[in-house]
């Protein structure tokens, strides 16, 4: 069966789910079965979800369909009601499939789906690598203890649950034996790693055994950050180590501080501030980016202002703007909810001040040397994420030396020095 029997939903945690499924589907011959891997952060990826689960079954009726991931952990019966569905796993139970099988010659869709709260194993699935992609995810924890008010995702993937360091720095060699040249550390709350394991070893400590133990390690980043858990030994790795890629991603979701009280975040917009402030001064190069949530209930037009002034305080330069999503059952449910219109006046507002900063910043990097990483035969991307695009055609993976020459289309022409 061809990997494209894998739909993917969601975050880059989710595409790790998916590889590990998609390794199993090969490895038994499954055939004529579609797994959708969903995705609970809006409301706009469940409706996509299902729109592709119809599409599917409409292209494919003699195929079974088993539908699993975050939102079929969190709301099971919203896709029961589905004639197209056939099974219906929970986030848990998909790495588990092979048992439920049976399950899909029956009329009615099966739910197996079990409390994801009980589960307190570590988060433990080896892959052997990504379908023609030079950067590999690397699963080292899932799961949150926190409860921001606007978000449902730990009832989907439970509490925090790390990958003990030995695994990880095991599956990072298998992954460099296969070719791949970086390699990407995620999870749903990658700041609160290690927290459940024995010795307690934080994000900075994990990161530093890495790059000791996997001495051939070109390249290593990490996926969205907690900015107020981010540890003073990996800060110090981070003002340091230049195998560590200068690119941070916070997750930020405002820039004012009675929003970010009402979300419970743990941060302040000063904290944020005096972090980007301070790893600048020790690495010139790092470049961030952030989420941002626009329109969150009870958000005034000054509120909203302090978000968009932060883009600009931090040098926030690869944003990722959401308009607000109301979730049933969470806290900002119950709250007053600003109209649909303004939330998405607001976002675009964000975006738009976003495509600035990107634009001034890719033509800064006019003239400037980059080593970029192929992944396709003329695109890649540098250290810092910058989007590089060469006329002359290359090696997936291989890793060149360019300089910037012209900005087309959110891309860096760049020319191999």
């Amino acid at each position: 069966m061809k990997n494209q029997n894998v739909i993917t939903f969601g975050c880059r945690l989710n595409s790790f789910d998916s590889q590990v499924i998609k390794e199993k589907i090969n490895s038994k011959k499954f055939k004529n079965i579609f797994f959708i891997n969903t995705c609970a952060v809006t409301k706009e990826a469940e409706k996509q979800a299902k729109k592709k689960i119809r599409k599917l079954k409409r292209e494919n009726p003699k195929s079974k369909i088993i539908v699993t991931g975050c939102s079929a952990q969190i709301n099971p019966t919203n896709y029961k009601k589905m004639d197209e569905v056939d099974l219906i796993l929970g986030n848990e139970e998909k790495f588990k499939f092979e048992k439920y099988l049976n399950l899909l010659n029956n009329t009615s869709p099966n739910i197996v789906v079990n409390d994801i709260m009980t589960v307190k194993e570590t988060a433990n699935h080896f892959i052997k690598g990504f379908d023609k992609k030079s950067r590999a995810f690397i699963q080292i924890q899932t799961g949150c203890d926190h409860r921001c008010t606007f978000c449902i995702i730990p009832f989907g993937r439970g509490n925090s649950r790390s990958v003990p360091v030995t695994k990880i720095c095991k599956q990072i060699k298998i992954l460099l034996n296969k070719g791949f040249k970086e390699i990407v550390l995620t999870g749903v709350d990658l700041t609160s790693y290690g927290n459940d394991l024995y010795d307690k070893p934080n994000l900075g400590k994990l990161v530093k055994e890495i790059l000791k133990k996997v001495k051939n390690l070109e390249r290593l980043r990490l996926s969205s950050l907690d900015a107020i858990e981010i540890d003073k030994n990996l800060i110090d790795i981070i003002n340091h180590e230049e195998r560590l890629m200068p690119h941070l991603h916070l997750s930020i979701q405002s820039g004012d501080n009675t929003i970010l009280k009402r979300m419970k975040r743990r941060h302040s917009r000063e904290d944020v501030i005096n972090l980007c402030n301070n790893i600048k001064k020790f690495r010139n190069n790092i470049v961030f980016g952030a989420d941002i949530i626009a329109g969150f209930p009870t958000e005034t037009n000054e509120m909203f202002l302090n978000s968009k002034k932060i883009l600009n305080e931090c040098d926030l330069t690869y944003l990722h703007i959401f308009p607000y999503s109301n979730r049933p059952d969470t806290p900002a449910s119950k709250m007053p909810q600003i109209p649909n219109k303004i939330i998405k006046e607001r976002a675009k507002i964000l975006r738009l001040e976003g495509n600035k900063i990107i634009q001034r910043f890719l033509k800064k990097q006019i003239n400037k040397k980059h080593k970029v990483l192929f992944e396709s035969e003329t695109e890649g991307h540098s250290e810092n994420f910058v989007p590089i695009k060469i006329l002359t055609k290359h090696k997936i993976g291989e890793i060149v030396e360019v300089r910037g020459k012209n900005v087309i289309n959110g891309k860096l022409i760049s020319q191999v020095m």
